[in-house]
């Protein structure tokens, strides 16, 4: 046996173990992490705050089940189009004309119903086919014109906000003729009690809705291209995505979306108006998305946080107007969430920094 040399001898007798390294997270860094992997959690937190604060200061008539009913039917239709909202914020865009196709998808419902006669199963259909058309046309200007989303949709809001005037004449149809007529625009706004709890079914439509794109959104192939392309769309499509196509059906779907939130909307509040189109549904919505933690960078956030911003904003509402609060506090505290919301969400994304 040949005997070891020199420079065998020392390394047989040198440390074999693997180098290690512990990193030691502080608490902030553990809350920053799970932040960041749980994003519902901030608008959650926000919204029991909210609840507790109220509750200490009105007392038990807040946490009656009037009025937390109350507000669950308040946010249905901001609900609902704060999800169509979502999906577009999520690909890193925006979509200035999701309340105005609702307005415009009520009207046609309510004029193919009452004025022209139409069976309300078709004029339901033809509302909502309308929807995800004006949804069609924005998604085929961003996918394929490669316009910026933000000119495509505030471009749509003006044509579609003009052509509702026009082709409605700015009649609104009485509540009375739908209910005559075509009962099954009013399907929204049947309610049930649970124990002392009365919800109708625009609520739980509303909440059904949440939970269907939540889980579209996280165990689908087609949801985890949406967040794909938001994060980095060039990088999407250099892995395979066809990226054109998921933006396309993101806009379709939020216009079919915001069809669906103008039937639900026609339950809520019972005559059909042209003029609702002036209403700041746009900004609600985009409230209820950012409040609820979705990134207006694209690419993060949950579809439940959206549902939360929402019903942030109605406790925030009810809350104020129960104490007899100025009206102005609530939108004073509403621009204090919106910055909160996104300063948050920058400190979460030096996470993945």
């Amino acid at each position: 046996m040949a005997q070891a040399q020199e420079f065998e001898k020392v390394l047989s007798s040198s440390d074999t173990s693997v180098a290690a390294f512990d990193e030691h997270k502080s608490a902030v860094k553990r809350v920053q992490h799970f932040l960041h992997s749980t994003p519902a959690a901030v608008p959650l937190i926000v919204l029991l705050l909210a609840i507790i604060v109220f509750g200490i200061t009105i007392g038990g008539r807040f946490f009656s089940s009037y009025t937390l009913t109350l507000i669950l039917q308040q946010i249905a239709i901001v609900g609902i189009l704060g999800a169509a909202q979502t999906l577009v914020i999520l690909t890193a865009g925006i979509d200035l004309s999701i309340g105005v196709i609702m307005v415009i998808s009520a009207v046609i419902m309510g004029n193919c119903a009452v004025s022209y006669g139409l069976p309300s199963v078709l004029a339901v259909a033809i509302g909502l086919a309308a929807g995800a058309a004006c949804g069609l046309l924005n998604g085929v200007l961003v996918a394929y014109m490669k316009l910026p989303p933000f000119i495509v949709t505030l471009g749509t809001w003006n044509i579609v906000m003009a052509t509702n005037f026009i082709y409605s004449a700015n009649e609104t149809i009485r509540d009375t003729d739908v209910d005559n007529q075509a009962p099954l625009l009013h399907l929204f706004a049947l309610s049930f009690k649970i124990g002392t709890a009365v919800l109708t079914l625009g609520v739980i439509a509303t909440v059904v809705l949440v939970l269907i794109l939540w889980y579209v959104l996280n165990h689908t192939a087609w949801g985890r291209h949406v967040y794909a392309v938001g994060d980095d769309q060039e990088a999407a499509k250099l892995s395979g995505i066809q990226t054109k196509k998921v933006l396309v059906t993101v806009y379709t779907l939020a216009g079919l979306i915001a069809a669906f939130a103008a039937w639900v909307s026609i339950g809520r509040n019972g005559s059909i108006s042209p003029s609702a189109a002036v209403t700041d549904y746009n900004l609600q919505a985009i409230t209820a998305t950012v409040i609820g933690g979705i990134s207006l960078f694209g690419g993060r956030g949950s579809i439940l946080g959206t549902l939360f911003g929402a019903m942030i904003v109605g406790v925030v509402s009810m809350g104020l107007n129960m104490l007899g609060a100025d009206p102005q506090w609530k939108v004073l505290l509403t621009g204090v969430l919106i910055i909160g919301a996104v300063a948050i969400d920058q400190w979460i994304r030096k996470v993945s920094a």
